[in-house]
């Protein structure tokens, strides 16, 4: 990992905050996915039939299909993530072992990058091996504590949950309302929801509100509308 990320550093004394903010912005993404692709295949079933029974079958089979996925995904991205952090401390204990003078070297060196003083690093990096010479190198030069790491099984069903509760709101939407208003209050309960979460995932990300949000409402309404009109074309040959 590059030096240039002194956030990741800050995060281990912070009780994982940064983590912890990573979690909650996968999780809001997981809602925004949710909600896009079942109110997407809800809406095009919509514009081909009214029919109760089919729109639910149709809504629960891309909740289940899409949060299976999502969890599937997940878990094979952060096992992946961990399996990597497991081998590079591995790695850092081996080097530890087999060579510590070389190692004390580059701890030293690390700190020098830091902007400390070349008495001062050198000072620093031996009361650390002292006292957990693999902590030490983890933290500064990996940027991994190894009593954190990512959890697979914990990243899925995160992903799960929020794909599915995004996704709860355009399923009893479009079921609940009357015929003549489930499209367009669908639409309209959708594009708030994208909005309030393209907010917050904003917020959380530091950047631009307006952009962001703005970027999500449209391309939600865009993928609404297109499904919406196969459905209804293809609910229209069909009859015909």
């Amino acid at each position: 990992m590059s030096m240039e990320e002194p956030a990741h550093v800050g995060e281990a004394h912070s009780g994982g905050v940064g983590q912890r903010l990573n979690w909650l912005r996968a999780g809001v993404l997981g809602a925004n996915d949710g909600i896009v692709s079942v109110a997407s295949l809800v809406v095009g079933v919509a514009g081909a039939t009214t029919d109760t029974p089919a729109l639910l079958v149709a809504g629960v089979a891309g909740l289940v299909g899409g949060a299976i996925s999502m969890a599937l995904g997940e878990y094979v991205s952060v096992s992946s993530q961990r399996d990597s952090e497991r081998a590079l401390i591995a790695k850092e204990t081996r080097e530890l072992r087999e060579m510590p003078d070389e190692e004390l070297d580059e701890l030293t060196q690390l700190y020098r990058a830091r902007g400390l003083t070349d008495q001062t690093a050198r000072q620093v990096a031996i009361e650390l091996t002292a006292h957990d010479a693999l902590a030490a190198h983890l933290e500064v030069e990996l940027h991994i504590d190894q009593d954190d790491l990512v959890s697979p099984w914990q990243a899925a069903a995160s992903s799960a949950v929020a794909f599915t509760l995004g996704a709860l709101l355009p399923l009893l939407t479009i079921l609940l309302l009357p015929a003549a208003l489930k499209i367009p209050l669908t639409f309209v309960a959708v594009l708030i929801a994208l909005a309030v979460t393209g907010t917050v995932s904003a917020h959380l990300g530091g950047s631009g509100k307006l952009r962001a949000t703005v970027r999500l409402v449209v391309g939600g309404a865009l993928a609404l509308i297109a499904t919406w009109a196969i459905g209804t074309l293809l609910g229209t040959t069909v009859v015909a």
